[in-house]
């Protein structure tokens, strides 16, 4: 049986020979203006390194003073996010990130709730489905609704063959998007843009894909949270370097209309996840700690005393991530309607 170290230690030469020039390839050039409406006028928002897998590199995001928008710049190339996603989702970080998902259920009865309060749809895509954990919720709450899922990575295909899509379809959605015309009548896109090299062609996809009267929905990290600018860097939200761009609401409204789409439904508390202080403590602490940890991005395994003592100190710290869990537990009722929401939906109908 292969353990993780085993499996750590066999990928540590493919890493080590990745990062041999540093990581300066893994970015396109700094652009000057802002991706969403072309101003010039940037402020820089936040410099971080990889708070989640700890990969070398240093990651900025810059917001635009005209329309508030947040993007990644300089932005990660190709290369770069086929870097920075390995091991995450898949792979190394396969069993934990399955074990995250599947105890999203109330998120998920909330994403579908929301959409069966406008229709009962027969046909639903959801795109960067992963591992399809959303769907087999979602097919308890509509059980005469047909999934199908797509995504860029091997996540969809094991969701087909566990049975919670029907289509499994791997590649990129905008490519893909010309042959599901009219097919579905809802579209979803679940923290998805923020993913996405190019937010605007690809909601302009899946407008052009929906039928008149078909439904995109739409699922986001709020820039605009009140977390984002108390917790800096350790906001959870930000995941750098993944998340290349954060839209405000107000920007997706106007980009909808654009595109021949009506707002129908609008959320800004109730999908706040109430997780914010918590995951914070949680990336600081592991951050402090993590010369004990073995990664296959680092030259070597840590010595025994360290991991150890990474160990131990995490033990100690118990206390304060209980108290960080409380500080969210007694915020979120309150905190969701205040500015302190971490996520917002949007559910939009094709009028047009």
């Amino acid at each position: 049986m292969t353990t993780r170290s085993d499996a750590v230690a066999e990928r540590r030469p493919a890493y080590l020979s990745d990062l041999a020039d540093g990581t300066d390839r893994f970015f396109e050039e700094r652009r000057e203006s802002c991706p969403w409406c072309d101003s010039k006028h940037l402020d820089l928002l936040l410099r971080t390194t990889d708070v989640m897998q700890h990969k070398p590199g240093v990651f900025v995001l810059e917001s635009c003073e005209d329309c508030g928008h947040v993007f990644q710049n300089p932005r990660l190339n190709e290369d770069g996010l086929e870097f920075y996603y390995r091991d995450f989702y898949d792979g190394l970080g396969e069993e934990n990130m399955n074990k995250i998902f599947a105890t999203k259920r109330s998120g998920h009865d909330g994403r579908t709730h929301m959409v069966a309060a406008e229709e009962r749809p027969k046909q639903w895509l959801d795109v960067g489905t992963g591992h399809g954990h959303f769907l087999a919720d979602a097919k308890r709450v509509l059980p005469d609704t047909e999934f199908d899922g797509l995504d860029r990575t091997d996540g969809v295909v094991i969701a087909q063959r566990k049975g919670r899509v029907r289509e499994a379809y791997q590649g990129n959605f905008i490519d893909l998007a010309p042959e599901f015309t009219g097919r579905y009548d809802v579209i979803s896109m679940y923290h998805y843009l923020e993913h996405t090299v190019d937010p605007k062609a690809e909601m302009a996809a899946a407008a052009a894909a929906l039928p008149v009267g078909g439904h995109l929905a739409i699922e986001l990290p709020d820039p605009d949270c009140a977390w984002a600018r108390l917790l800096g860097k350790w906001w959870i939200s930000w995941l750098q370097p993944q998340h290349l761009h954060m839209i405000p609401i107000a920007n997706l409204r106007a980009e909808l209309s654009d595109l021949g789409l009506t707002v129908v439904s609008e959320q800004r508390a109730e999908p706040h996840n109430g997780q914010d202080v918590v995951s914070a403590a949680v990336l600081a602490i592991n951050a402090a700690l993590i010369g004990g940890e073995d990664l296959a991005w680092r030259p070597a395994p840590p010595s025994r005393a360290r991991a150890l003592l990474r160990k131990i100190t995490f033990n100690a710290s118990v206390p304060v991530l209980a108290l960080a869990y409380l500080t969210d537990r007694v915020s979120a009722p309150i905190g969701g309607k205040r500015g302190l929401s971490n996520t917002y939906r949007v559910l939009a109908r094709r009028t047009s």
